[in-house]
C-alpha cells in the first residue's frame, strides 16, 4: 500500500508561480516513477509531468519550459514548480505513483489561475 498526499494548491493571478508537493508513504521501496496529473472542468485526465527513479524527466507540451518535477528521494516527495501560469492551468493536480503492479493516486489539490 502506498499513500500519497498532494498540497501547495490554491489561487494564483496568470502570471504567477506555484509549487505543488506530493508526499508518499507506505510501501515507497518499490516506487519507481511518480507523476503529476491534472482534470479540468468537464475534461479528461492529463498527464503533465513524469519522474522516473533515474532522475529523467517528461513534460507534457502544454508544461515544457515552465513547470518543473522534482524529487527529494530522502523526504520521499516530489515536486511540481509552476511558472508562468495561464488561466487554462486551472485544474485538480494529482500525484501518482505505481508499485507492486497497483496504480495510487492522492485526493488532489485544486490550482485555479485568474486571467
Amino acid at each position: 500500500q502506498v499513500q500519497l498526499v498532494e498540497s501547495g494548491g490554491g489561487l494564483v493571478q496568470a502570471g504567477g508561480s506555484l509549487r505543488l508537493s506530493c508526499a508518499a508513504s507506505g510501501s515507497i521501496f518499490s516506487i519507481n516513477d511518480m507523476g503529476w496529473y491534472r482534470q479540468a472542468p468537464g475534461a479528461l485526465r492529463e498527464l503533465v509531468a513524469r519522474i522516473f527513479r533515474s532522475g529523467s524527466t517528461y513534460y507534457a507540451d502544454s508544461v515544457k519550459g515552465r513547470f518543473t518535477i522534482s524529487r527529494d528521494n530522502a523526504k520521499n516527495t516530489v515536486y511540481l514548480q509552476m511558472n508562468s501560469l495561464k488561466p487554462g492551468d486551472t485544474a485538480v493536480y494529482y500525484c501518482k505513483t505505481a508499485a507492486g503492479g497497483m496504480d495510487y493516486w492522492g485526493k488532489g489539490t485544486l490550482v485555479t489561475v485568474s486571467s
